[in-house]
């Protein structure tokens, strides 16, 4: 695909994440990989659901720097982190649902363990239900860098696939294409509401 399909496929799946309601009050980002050089990254503040391409900037992935001078994403050193750490992601977002906000805070442990949902195959390299997927959970941190390297140092020691949560603030996941990125988007989503509805009656 080139850079302008990749880029309209981005678009039509951030006005679906808008409907979702899984971005509320501008928040949230999204980027794409342009090369080994360079990403698109949403500019900050803006609504998800109505982007446009001009509401995504330019970013080095090595320095986070935006040549033009624009501000990308508070958290752009997140996505760039995910394209040096992983030479086949090409998409990243990062919504805020209610479903992985929620989850993350109500698991108190380092990482959500799912294992016995059809839906866990919607995530690449997933064969069986009876397989277990194991999504990091790290705290949240406004310094962005320190996160990061919170991030980095887990993927060192264990290779990150499909996405992460950030305690009390949402998920990251990612995909080779825009729409791979999606489809782990929505099965983490379904994933997620299936375990907090299930916690919920188990507590009953």
């Amino acid at each position: 695909m080139s850079e302008n399909e990749q880029l309209s496929a981005l678009l039509a799946v951030c006005h679906w994440i808008g409907d979702k309601g899984w971005c509320p009050a501008t928040g949230g980002n999204m980027s794409l990989r342009l090369n080994d050089e360079h990403c698109l990254v949403t500019e900050s503040g803006r609504d998800k659901g109505s982007l446009r391409e001009q509401d995504f900037l330019r970013v080095e992935i090595a320095s986070n720097a935006a040549p033009d001078g624009r501000t990308p994403s508070a958290e752009t050193g997140l996505h760039t982190l995910l394209y040096r750490l992983y030479p086949q992601v090409n998409a990243v977002l990062h919504t805020h649902s209610v479903n992985a906000t929620v989850l993350s805070r109500v698991e108190k442990g380092s990482a959500l363990r799912l294992q016995g949902y059809e839906m866990q195959k919607s995530l690449s390299g997933q064969r069986s239900h009876q397989d277990e997927v194991c999504i990091p959970i790290f705290d949240n941190d406004q310094d962005i860098a320190r996160l990061a390297a919170q991030v980095s140092a887990y993927a060192e020691q264990t290779p990150l696939a499909y996405g992460f949560l950030v305690r009390g603030h949402g998920l990251y996941c990612w995909g080779r294409q825009v729409q791979e990125a999606r489809r782990h988007l929505e099965g983490l989503e379904f994933l997620f509401q299936c375990e907090l509805q299930r916690r919920l009656l188990e507590a009953q």
